[in-house]
């Protein structure tokens, strides 16, 4: 019995390291896609708020700023659908959602964290609406640390480093023949 669970929780594991985390990264790759796709085709607010964005963003133009959260949105999402170059777009798309969270989602003012909470949400009804984009850095954060998954292009390019290594350091004999 102790057998059949163990085999059952590896079959899991590995069912994880495939689907789980492409489930994180087509959700996530279609939301920031679609965020991009909204500023792409809006018009810039950034001005409008450049005073709360944290340091260094807030001294950064906000038409630059514009164009680079619409540019990390839509090929980030992209490259998270497909599994390119995932950690990087992870962090990047962490760092834009905290710059996000300081300058619209967080409560203009709060007394304590009873109040601050009241933010916790996904709507804005004064307090603030910060609940999904720490959603969202909670998601990333496993594409960060664990990687893409089996499912990407990162792995495909990890799996021709290793072989053409692998096979660079077997020019001089001994080396292993193949079964």
């Amino acid at each position: 019995m102790k057998k059949l669970v163990l085999r059952a929780l590896t079959a899991v594991d590995a069912l994880g390291l495939y689907f789980g985390l492409l489930s994180l990264r087509l959700l996530l790759g279609w939301d920031f896609f679609e965020s991009g796709l909204e500023k792409f085709h809006g018009e810039n607010w950034f001005a409008d708020i450049v005073d709360r964005f944290p340091f260094p963003f807030n001294v950064v133009p906000p038409e630059i700023s514009w164009q680079m959260a619409t540019w990390f949105e839509l090929l980030g999402g992209v490259a998270l659908v497909l599994g390119l170059a995932t950690r990087f777009f992870s962090v990047s798309l962490i760092v834009l959602t905290v710059v996000a969270i300081a300058a619209v989602h967080w409560p203009e003012s709060w007394s304590g964290l009873a109040e601050l909470m009241q933010g916790y949400g996904f709507t804005d009804h004064g307090q603030g609406n910060f609940k999904l984009p720490v959603l969202f850095i909670g998601m990333l954060l496993p594409l960060l640390l664990l990687g893409p998954g089996k499912l990407s292009v990162d792995t495909l390019i990890r799996r021709f480093f290793e072989r053409t290594s692998s096979t660079a350091a077997c020019r001089t004999p001994p080396c292993p023949t193949p079964h």
